[in-house]
């Protein structure tokens, strides 16, 4: 089944640089590549919101309220990195006057919320049937 939804984005109220752990921007290109849809969804039960990553961005909307973008990260660049586990350089943009108190906790609350999801995903697939193939032997 598909869900289509809908986001409306306000005007920008501030951007200001940031950079993410690479563990977690490494995390959510990986769900990402892995899904079959352009975006995932990522509850963040904790802070009763939604997280959507896409190729371009990463959205947080109010799981309880209208579908409103509140921040935004926005314009990573892993390509200015000298290695895989150095921070991602990304812009932080807000679109709701709470969006910085958010902020406080939201780094870490969408780590635990991939990690939920990340092993949801990992025992839905368990039980799929997978296939073994036996490689030759010398």
């Amino acid at each position: 089944m598909i869900v289509k939804e809908n986001f409306r984005r306000g005007p920008e109220l501030d951007r200001s640089p940031r950079q993410l752990p690479a563990a977690l921007y490494n995390r959510a290109r990986l769900l990402l590549s892995r899904s079959d849809t352009e975006c995932v969804f990522v509850p963040i039960r904790s802070l009763q919101y939604q997280a959507v990553i896409d190729r371009e961005e990463i959205i947080f909307v109010d799981g309880m309220g209208p579908r409103v973008i509140e921040v935004a990260w926005q314009g990573f660049r892993p390509q200015s990195r000298q290695a895989l586990d150095e921070p991602v350089p990304y812009e932080l943009v807000t679109f709701h006057p709470r969006g910085h108190q958010l902020m406080q906790r939201l780094q870490g609350e969408f780590a635990a919320a991939l990690s939920a999801l990340e092993q949801r995903t990992r025992c839905e697939g368990s039980s799929s049937g997978g296939v073994i193939l036996a490689f030759g032997q010398r």
